[in-house]
């Protein structure tokens, strides 16, 4: 988890605070397919192991970790560059964590769907009395194509 630092064992004067940082980030994922609700599915560094991930979850987070299951996505190679040479994505790791017992996880809606109340008067009225104006205006089959305004 932690770069591996030797300290010295007796140090003068008052015991100093050490603060250890993780050398990974994770990144939790919403994911594309359902599962179930004690699963959560991760991208982790390439280098960080299953038995790191669930210390890093239970140390840091506090959170009971039943199972870890991982997988490499490989990146893609379906841009290219300006010379139509092939670029290729870069791999990732993608870790699913099973939840101890009795513990649930389901991702956070961040940005709910509210309905909008529209006031008469404002921008959006306008633009939606428009839209409708416009869908009721046919145009002529005879013209072809050439609205109403283009007069012949």
């Amino acid at each position: 988890m932690a770069r591996r630092v030797i300290y010295p064992l007796y140090q003068l004067g008052n015991p100093q605070i050490r603060v250890f940082r993780t050398n990974y980030f994770l990144t939790m994922v919403r994911p594309g397919v359902p599962q179930p609700e004690d699963t959560i599915q991760f991208r982790i560094p390439m280098e960080m192991t299953r038995l790191e991930l669930k210390d890093y979850l239970e140390t840091i987070y506090k959170v009971p970790v039943a199972a870890v299951r991982t997988r490499i996505q490989h990146g893609s190679f379906r841009q290219r560059d300006y010379r139509n040479r092939r670029i290729k994505k870069p791999d990732y790791k993608v870790a699913y964590v099973q939840l101890g017992a009795g513990q649930t996880f389901q991702f956070p809606d961040l940005f709910p769907e509210k309905p909008q109340a529209i006031e008469s008067g404002s921008i959006e009225d306008i633009q939606k009395k428009f839209m409708e104006d416009e869908g009721r205006q046919k145009d002529d089959p005879k013209r072809s194509g050439v609205s109403r305004w283009f007069g012949l």
